[in-house]
């Protein structure tokens, strides 16, 4: 059994079931397509919702540092995936990497550990879409009632947030129908929010106040360091263009250039909205529901405040879009390899779109999202997305070292300082997240070690591909 949990799977192999897999999935997106998706995950409930909550609360103006440590901590991990996604251009993104450089039982646990940060982060994201609808709503109008916009609350359990729920299932609609339908409808929305974003900057620039930034570390470095851990939820996204692998066109070429490109330009701009809010607005006095536009309300800019909103719902949308897209590839590469039931990648006839992933997870995230407050979402999904960044860092190092002859259209510059770096600032930023998420996240993965052990382990494909090689070898001994 101890050979079986570490027992490492080809990327030849990987390639190989990816080439012959029945049908095959569409390939229609191209480095622009990616660029565009990364944006469109990354920009966000990160930069709309919880840059709020952790200015208040945690960082104060000082959460521009904090999306620096972020950053660079993202930017370490992201090297180490642009070299993985164009080497070995695999639907399961870390999943697939980890299977390939520390064994199935690793793989088993990165791929398990991505519905944290894919499902639970599209949970959180259909959360705040919720909470910029309402505030759209609130300015027309129209009041929808308590009960049907609000996950439950202590002593209030007959509730739910509907919108949240509704906005899932149109969603994975989309998605169910094909990939090329949604990028283009990704593309439009990412423009729309890349607008609002820029009336912020543009518009709010001209009503910061600097002494609102003093005190500019009011609750320290452990504070700056709380922060980043919060708003380290703003950055994920990047990784799920690997995800999409086998739809791209030129996957050795144009993966590194969409992993790379949209993490460089989403910092920028995370940069720009978190000096101009924290300059515009006292941290304690930001609103964390709806930070951005709540700002401009406070300056009587109305009409801006709207135009803000309108880009949030946007951008929100384009996030759950991605993260849902992610979320059923990675069910789609673990099913493919034996590690869970094979309805799970399974391919419709008509749109090549993995349907039943697409489908079961768009149920479960609805749910999620209308029955949970989103910053417990939002920091269980980090501590999920931390963790891979960890494996994938590492899997990387690795694989220098077994198989450092194999062909690189990406090479990671600096090996192994990049991958030292980007684990331990990734290990650095997880140890900063509260102790219930760390119970959370370990009642999750034993979850998830009860369904290997009692299913994947029996049905492994490499396993039984090990056991076929010796029956035949003993048969012609």
């Amino acid at each position: 059994m101890t050979e079986q949990l570490f027992r490492r799977k080809p990327a030849e192999m990987l390639l190989a079931e990816a080439a012959s897999h029945a049908g095959g999935l569409k390939r229609a997106l191209r480095a622009m397509d990616l660029t565009l998706l990364g944006v469109g995950a990354i920009v966000g409930a990160g930069i709309f919702v919880l840059t709020g909550v952790a200015a208040a609360e945690y960082a104060g103006p000082g959460v521009t540092l904090s999306f620096v440590v972020a950053g660079f901590a993202c930017a370490m991990a992201a090297l180490c995936y642009a070299e993985f996604a164009a080497m070995i251009p695999i639907a399961g993104s870390a999943y697939s990497y980890s299977y390939a450089t520390m064994g199935e039982l690793i793989g088993w646990i990165i791929g398990w550990d991505l519905v944290l940060e894919y499902a639970v982060g599209a949970a959180a994201v259909a959360a705040g879409w919720s909470g910029y609808l309402a505030v759209i709503l609130n300015g027309m109008g129209v009041h929808l009632p308590h009960a049907l916009t609000h996950a439950p609350e202590r002593g209030a359990l007959m509730q739910m947030d509907l919108p949240a729920l509704l906005i899932v299932l149109l969603v994975s609609a989309v998605l169910y129908v094909g990939i090329s339908e949604s990028a283009r409808v990704n593309s439009a929305i990412v423009m729309v929010k890349l607008f609002a974003i820029a009336v912020v900057i543009l518009v709010g620039v001209f009503y910061v106040r600097p002494n609102n930034w003093s005190p500019f570390v009011p609750f320290g470095w452990r504070g700056v360091m709380r922060g980043a851990a919060v708003i380290f939820f703003a950055y994920i996204g990047f990784d799920a263009v690997s995800t999409a692998a086998e739809e791209v066109v030129d996957p050795n070429r144009d993966l590194p250039i969409g992993i790379l490109a949209s993490l460089f330009l989403c910092t920028l701009l995370y940069l720009a909205v978190a000096a101009v809010l924290t300059g515009m607005v006292p941290a304690l006095q930001i609103d964390i529901k709806a930070p951005l536009a709540s700002a401009f309300v406070l300056r009587g800019l109305n009409v801006v405040a709207g135009i803000v909103s309108l880009g949030a719902v946007a951008g929100l949308t384009s996030v759950l879009l991605v993260l849902l897209l992610g979320q059923s590839r990675i069910f789609f590469a673990i099913s493919r390899d034996g590690l869970l039931p094979p309805i799970f990648s399974r391919i419709h006839p008509v749109y090549r779109t993995p349907y039943w992933p697409t489908t079961l997870t768009g149920v479960v995230v609805g749910v999620t999202a209308a029955l949970l407050p989103i910053q417990e979402i939002a920091e269980l999904a980090n501590i999920g997305t931390l963790f891979a960044f960890v494996l994938v860092c590492l899997g990387l190092w690795i694989l220098r070292r077994v198989d450092p002859a194999r062909p690189r259209p990406f090479r990671t510059p600096m090996v192994p300082m990049v991958p030292i770096l980007g684990v331990i600032s990734c290990g650095y930023l997880v140890l900063s997240l509260p102790l219930v998420t760390w119970i959370r996240f370990f009642v999750w993965m034993a979850l998830g070690m009860v369904i290997y052990f009692g299913y994947g382990r029996y049905h492994s494909r490499v396993e039984a591909a090990a056991r076929a090689e010796l029956r035949a070898a003993a048969s012609r001994g």
